[in-house]
Formats: structure tokens, C-alpha cells, sequence
């Protein structure tokens, strides 16, 4: 709500300490992009009723006084402003804007975000980016917003936007073989990154075959691996080959230390859906890499985000209730083991449009491209965007200036030699497409 304090994840995102908070997702249509003015006018017609995107942050004090330590960032109310002051066009592309804008604050006295209508793809091809300030949405609130703003859509709902979800919460179940879910605090093993170029941020973008996808979902025996289940194994795949011993079996030690990707859920129930804010909560769950196979390492990812909905404990609420009381001691505390290469080498988020035909203003929709925040320094965040068009996979480092596109290659080996294995247990007719 406008005016209040932030709850502890954004104040946590607020304190990133690594880059700007920035995050977003840019679709890619064909056709020729439409005049300023239209989508301006699309803007203020289908978000007009959001107070969300009206709002500015206000931060506790000066990073250096006492007031960060103590204090808490809050929303401020900027009535009568604009939404189509947000949106404007650029002459470049997905990859000129991450370089120049995600690692560019907002501006304090403007809300914090913006759609670009980018005009650097090719010929008969644009893109629409919308930026925000993680603190602001999250995935599951950016779909929302650019589902309203296709040719099938409708005007948003203010008081659904508001409707934050209370006690009862969508969680991730952990599958039995998961073994529970960690401590907040227990660490597992790190992963060391190929550490190639200079020691900076990084982003890489990669299409993924529709047809290697596919097979790659036949490789569990006996059943169709979702998609996020075969994400999270060529994830584990490449973590496997990043590790000194990952062609040895599995011993006492790796038992013992689990490599731990950490994975947003979304927390709304069916009856907060279009709650625009954030929602989620990041759970680690374990990456099969002591698996030589990669069809058991796609057994072993089944159901491990699988969910349900549960009213929050009284406990759960304390402690958080606690933790943000002093976001500063807080992140002071625990900020060097919660963003260790240890306690999570990898992160994986996967978000995606599942509705045939998407169009704007008669531009169909060609691809949903995924800019993750900068992760903490030592650590990978694979980014997987979908529609039914296809797949794109986004690799966000932090640690050298190619590891992005290093990483994102071997997503691609991965990903093949689990098609390989679908292949080989598809009938024989099949083919390979």
C-alpha cells in the first residue's frame, strides 16, 4: 500500500548490494513497432486503475548514516501521475538496454519503472521492455500488466491489484526425496564459475529448439517431464560439469553438502491472482549433480516444486515480523551466508505467457525474454521465458564478463543430451523434427 513500509523481501531488494535492483521482460513481436502515441495511449487506458505504478520509493537515510541501518525504505503516493510519462522508445537493443539501463538506479523522484519500445531488432521486428525496480513487482505481477496490454485484454482491476494475499499462502511441498527443505542458514557446496574476462556483471541470450525441448521432456522414464522440470536438470547438468569431480561417483561429502538452487514460487492463491506487488518466496531445492545420467537427474528434479496452498503458522509470521523490524542488523547478519556461492551457486526462474495468438495491435507475439537483477557475485541466475511460440533462456552472471554466454552454451549441451535420451525412447517413427 502506498505510504507503508516495505515488507522484508523488498526491503531486502531495496538493500541489494551488488547493482541496482533493476529486473524485467522484453516480448518480441513481428511486425512493424506501433507510433509512441498508441502505445501511450494502450498504457494509460489498461493501467489506469493501478495505484502501484504510481508510487516512488523513499529510502530510510543516506547509505552511510545511521538511518539506513535502522530505518525502513516505504512507498509515497504521487497522485496524478502519468503512466504514459513511463514509456518512450530507444534505437537499440535487448542487449544495449541491459548494458546501459540495469545497472542505472531510477531516478528518486519517479516511480520506478518504464516500458521501452525498442526499435534495434530486425527489419519488421521490435521489442517492448518493461524495467522495474524488483522492490516494486514481481514475475508473476509483469505478466499481468502485459497480458492486459495484448489485443485480447481488459483494463485492470484496481482493488484485485491491492488484494494482498494474508495468512493463507501457496508453498512449495517438497518431494520426499528432497529430504525437507534447508535451514534458513544451512549452507551446501559452491560452484565455482568459469571466472573468464573482466570481473563484471554479465547477461547472455539464447532461443531454445522446440523440437529439442520436446524430446527432452520424453527422457523420464515412463511419463512427460514438465518444462520447469527439465530447466531445473540441464540447470543441475551444468553445475555437475562445473565441479572438480563431477565424472566421480557420489561420496560421503556430496551427500553431505548438497549444491542448492534457489527457485522463486509464487505465494498467491487462486483468489489473489492478479495481486500486483511481489508474492513469492525464494526455496532451495537440491540439484541432482552427483547424477552421472542425465535421465536421473530429470527423475530426481519431479515434483520438487510441486505446491500447495496453507494458512501461514503464527511462528512464520513472528519471525518475519521480526526480521523486517530491522532490515539493516538484519542483512548485516545474515547477508554474507545468504548470498555465498554456498548457499545457492544457481538460481532458476521460469516465467511464461500460455495463451495462443497473442497480439499487439496486430503485431503477433513472437518470444518472452527474461533480464534477471544482478546476481550476488560468485553466482548464476538462469532465467527461462516462455510463450507458445517457444523458449528463451537468459544466464545472468556476476563474476566475469563471459560466463553468461559460457554458461548458456552448456545449457544447450545439456538440454541436448536430454533429447538424446527422448529421442531414443520415442517410437521409432517419430523422428527428430
Amino acid at each position: 500500500m502506498p505510504g507503508s513500509h516495505l515488507p522484508l523481501l523488498e526491503e531486502g531488494m531495496a538493500r541489494w548490494p551488488f547493482g541496482p535492483p533493476n529486473a524485467g521482460i522484453a516480448l518480441d513481436f513481428t511486425g512493424a513497432p506501433p507510433a509512441l502515441d498508441e502505445l501511450r495511449t494502450l498504457v494509460e487506458e489498461r493501467w489506469k486503475a493501478l495505484p502501484r505504478l504510481t508510487q516512488t520509493l523513499v529510502a530510510p537515510g543516506a547509505r552511510a548514516g545511521l538511518a539506513w541501518w535502522t530505518g525502513r525504505h516505504r512507498w509515497a503516493r504521487a497522485d496524478g501521475h502519468e503512466l504514459g510519462r513511463q514509456v518512450d522508445d530507444v534505437d537499440g537493443t535487448l542487449r544495449d538496454a541491459v548494458r546501459q539501463w540495469f545497472h542505472t538506479p531510477f531516478p528518486a523522484d519517479r516511480p520506478p519503472w518504464g516500458l521501452h519500445l525498442l526499435r534495434g531488432s530486425a527489419q519488421g521486428e521490435f521489442s517492448l521492455l518493461f524495467r522495474m525496480h524488483h522492490s516494486l513487482l514481481d514475475g508473476r505481477s509483469l505478466t499481468t500488466l502485459l497480458r492486459a496490454l495484448f489485443d485480447d485484454g481488459v483494463p485492470l482491476d484496481g482493488a484485485a491489484s491491492l488484494a494482498v494475499p494474508g495468512p493463507r499462502r501457496r508453498t512449495a511441498c517438497h518431494a520426499p526425496a528432497a529430504g525437507g527443505p534447508p535451514g534458513l542458514l544451512t549452507t551446501g557446496r559452491a560452484v565455482p564459475l568459469p571466472h573468464q574476462g573482466a570481473r563484471e556483471p554479465a547477461y547472455a541470450l539464447v532461443g531454445l529448439r522446440a523440437d529439442v525441448l520436446r524430446a527432452a521432456r520424453e527422457a523420464a522414464p515412463g511419463r512427460k517431464a514438465t518444462t520447469n522440470e527439465v530447466f531445473l536438470a540441464a540447470v543441475s547438468g551444468v553445475l555437475r560439469s562445473r565441479l572438480p569431480d563431477h565424472d566421480a561417483e557420489a561420496g560421503p561429502d556430496a551427500a553431505a553438502r548438497p549444491v542448492w538452487l534457489s527457485v522463486p514460487v509464487d505465494e498467491r492463491p487462486d483468489d489473489c491472482g492478479e495481486f500486483l506487488g511481489n508474492a513469492f518466496a525464494n526455496v532451495r531445492v537440491p540439484a541432482p549433480v552427483t547424477l552421472a545420467d542425465p535421465a536421473a537427474r530429470l527423475t530426481a528434479c519431479t515434483g520438487l516444486l510441486k505446491t500447495v496452498t496453507r494458512t501461514r503458522s503464527t511462528s512464520e509470521r513472528l519471525v518475519e515480523g521480526t526480521l523486517a523490524a530491522l532490515p539493516g542488523a538484519t542483512m548485516a547478519l545474515a547477508g554474507g551466508k545468504i548470498f555465498a556461492p554456498a548457499y545457492a551457486p544457481a538460481a532458476c526462474s521460469y516465467v511464461h505467457l500460455r495463451e495462443q495468438g497473442q497480439t499487439l495491435a496486430g503485431r503477433p507475439l513472437r518470444s518472452l525474454n527474461i533480464v534477471p537483477m544482478v546476481p550476488p557475485a560468485g553466482t548464476a541466475t538462469f532465467a527461462l521465458g516462455g510463450c507458445t511460440q517457444g523458449h528463451t533462456l537468459s544466464v545472468a552472471t556476476n563474476s566475469g564478463d563471459q560466463d553468461a554466454t559460457l554458461l548458456a552454451e552448456a545449457f544447450l549441451t545439456e538440454l541436448a543430451a536430454l533429447a538424446e535420451w527422448g529421442w531414443d525412447r520415442a517410437p521409432s517413427d517419430t523422428g527428430r523434427g
